[in-house]
């Protein structure tokens, strides 16, 4: 899909007129190239170039050179015989859909990092007439990439080719002992095939047990694979029930490697520009049992005369942003939870802890 700028003629950045008055000696400006090939990331080869200028002869030998000196200048990047300024989103990209604007639009990053910056944001464009796949939030998908011309918006639109099939971190089962000896996996939901464990995963399983299981790369013979990643005894101890509860409402419950490493990066919050009320007797009220003390409360009589028997409360709140920053790995997680999960034994974080 090529954008062309209005009034302009069908392949040509110029009018009829001028056109037709440098026909033989027109050549575009630097700035012009750049222009088109950042407008038209569909039609960027060089040859796509060449047309679009009306460029013959000698002209495409002089813009093969103009755009080799702007690939060494740095301002353009070659793949796959298309040029793209450097540091721009590709044509084809895989892009993983993270949230919603106001007006319900979807919007994604790339999976890959672009520059050196914050990532761009894509608005995907869903098909009205349900031709194509519709994505949701969480999903990763491939999508064209269009630039936009809103400054205050989305600087990519997106139209989504495919979506991928959700990668399965872990799966429940059965652990199960068969007559030969050797170990299946009866996964709780009856839609996911059986699966094998070998001795060396078995990490201290037995017949019966409630497992969650990583499932390895299916061999092209036979069932698939899988290693024990915890064995959470009866079916019908609380722990059991929760996460079945976990697997069937789809809840993530296991963090990327890249969340928590950045987790781990993380650094103490500093004083700068801050109000310091650690000497305030500050009360939470929750239970004894709680790990997630977000907000305190202080309270004082008023000695203002003009509120007689009152009180000044002081509210403290966690300052979450100062350790989670946006379009980080932690931000992107913590959208795709939306909030910690409670369960009877244990707690699904919407952060690592």
């Amino acid at each position: 899909m090529a954008r062309r700028v209005s009034g302009r003629s069908h392949g040509d950045l110029r009018t009829a007129d001028t056109r037709a008055k440098v026909r033989d000696n027109y050549r575009p400006s630097r700035d012009e190239i750049l222009r088109y090939i950042a407008e038209n990331p569909d039609r960027s080869g060089k040859r796509d170039i060449a047309k679009a200028f009306a460029l013959r002869g000698e002209d495409r030998i002089w813009l093969k050179d103009i755009l080799r000196d702007l690939q060494d200048e740095g301002l353009l990047t070659k793949e796959r015989k298309r040029l793209a300024r450097v540091g721009a989103l590709a044509h084809v990209a895989v892009l993983d859909i993270f949230g919603r604007d106001a007006d319900g639009v979807l919007l994604a990053h790339p999976t890959e990092a672009v520059g050196n910056g914050e990532p761009p944001v894509i608005a995907i464009r869903v098909s009205r007439g349900g031709g194509g796949p519709t994505p949701g939030i969480g999903d990763r998908v491939l999508a064209k990439t269009f630039p936009t011309d809103d400054a205050t918006g989305p600087a990519y639109t997106g139209r989504v080719m495919k979506i991928f099939e959700k990668r399965t971190d872990a799966v429940l089962g059965v652990f199960r002992v068969l007559q030969d000896g050797t170990f299946r996996i009866e996964p709780v939901e009856r839609r996911q095939p059986e699966l094998v464990v070998d001795k060396e995963f078995q990490n201290g399983a037995k017949n019966g047990d409630l497992v969650e299981v990583e499932p390895a790369r299916a061999s092209r013979y036979g069932l698939p694979r899988a290693k024990v990643l915890a064995v959470l005894g009866s079916l019908t101890s609380e722990k059991a029930v929760s996460m079945i509860a976990i697997h069937a409402h789809d809840i993530p419950h296991i963090f990327p490697a890249d969340v928590i490493a950045e987790a781990e990066a993380v650094k103490p919050a500093t004083l700068a520009d801050r109000e310091d009320w650690r000497d305030l007797p500050l009360v939470t009220i929750d239970p004894a049992d709680a790990k997630d003390h977000d907000d305190a409360v202080f309270a004082t009589p008023d000695t203002d005369e003009k509120n007689p028997g009152g009180v000044v409360v002081t509210v403290a709140i966690a300052d979450v942003a100062a350790y989670i920053r946006y379009g980080t790995a932690l931000d992107r997680e913590a959208l795709k939870r939306g909030n910690s999960v409670y369960f009877p034994d244990l707690v699904v974080p919407m952060l690592p802890e």
